[in-house]
C-alpha cells in the first residue's frame, strides 16, 4: 500500500476536485512544475490546458471523456476504499515539495480528511493552498520569514509540544492536543522559528507566506540539502 509510484526531482503540484481559484494552479505550477491530478481534479487541469503527468485515485470522480484524454500509462488507479484520494496521492508521490490546490474550501469533511492525511504522513513535505491561507504539517524544525503581525495558527492533530522564537505568544512549555490546548491566532513578529518534539502540529499561515513556507520545507528535505534545486524560486507568491 505504501509503494511510491511517482518520483520527481522537482516540486509537484497536486490538483484536487475542491474549490480552486482562477490563479491557483498557475501559481502552484510556477513553484512546483510537475502536475499530478487527484481523480476528478483531472477535469479542472485539462480544462485549464495543463499537461498532466499522472492521475491518482480510485477514479470514481474521473469522467470518461477526461480519462480518454489522458495516456493510459499516466493513470494510477488505486481501488481500495480505506483511504481518501488525497491520501492515495501523498503515499504515491516522492518529491521535494508538494503543493496541493483544490483541497481547502468546499466540503468541511474533505478538509478535515486532508488535515488528517498531512498529520499521518509527516515525511511528505506538502502545503495546501487556499483562497487566503495555506496549511502545512510542521517538521521538526521550521524557519519562516514572516511579516510582523502575520497570523500564525497552530492546530494539533495529536499530543505535541515544542518551542518557538519570533511568536508574540511563545509555545515553550505548552502541551498541545486536539481535545486540549490549541494555538489559534498567534502572531509573528518577523522571522519565526518552530522546533517540535514530535509530529502532529499543523500550521495555518497567510497565503502570502507561501514562498517562505515552501523554501522552509524544501530545506528540511534530503534532496534539497544534497544540492538539488527542487522548486522554482519566485520573486513573490
Amino acid at each position: 500500500m505504501n509503494e511510491v509510484k511517482i518520483q520527481s526531482d522537482t516540486g509537484v503540484t497536486l490538483v484536487g476536485g475542491g474549490e480552486i481559484g482562477p490563479e491557483d494552479i498557475s501559481l502552484a505550477l510556477r513553484l512546483a512544475p510537475w502536475l499530478v491530478a487527484v481523480d476528478g481534479g483531472a477535469s479542472v487541469a485539462l480544462d485549464g490546458g495543463h499537461d498532466i503527468h499522472a492521475v491518482v485515485g480510485d477514479f470514481d470522480s474521473l469522467k470518461a471523456r477526461d480519462r480518454a484524454r489522458i495516456p493510459a500509462d499516466r493513470l494510477l488507479r488505486i481501488e481500495e476504499q480505506d483511504s481518501t484520494d488525497f491520501e492515495k496521492a501523498l503515499r504515491s508521490i516522492s518529491a521535494p515539495v508538494i503543493l496541493g490546490v483544490g483541497f481547502l474550501g468546499a466540503r468541511l469533511d474533505h478538509q478535515f480528511a486532508a488535515f488528517n492525511a498531512l498529520a499521518r504522513f509527516p515525511d511528505k513535505p506538502c502545503i495546501l493552498i487556499g483562497e487566503t491561507e495555506i496549511v502545512l504539517h510542521v517538521p521538526p524544525v521550521l524557519e519562516l520569514e514572516l511579516a510582523d503581525g502575520d497570523v500564525v495558527s497552530l492546530f494539533p492533530m495529536a499530543a505535541v509540544s515544542g518551542r518557538s522564537q519570533g511568536l508574540k505568544w511563545p509555545i515553550d512549555g505548552l502541551a498541545f492536543a486536539p481535545n486540549g490546548r490549541i494555538g489559534t491566532s498567534n502572531r509573528a513578529m518577523g522571522r519565526t522559528n518552530l522546533e517540535m518534539d514530535g509530529p502532529g502540529l499543523l500550521a495555518i499561515l497567510p497565503r502570502r507566506a507561501l514562498a517562505s513556507a515552501l523554501t522552509a520545507l524544501a530545506e528540511t528535505h534530503p534532496r534539497a540539502s544534497a544540492g538539488q534545486s527542487p522548486v522554482q524560486r519566485p520573486a513573490r507568491a
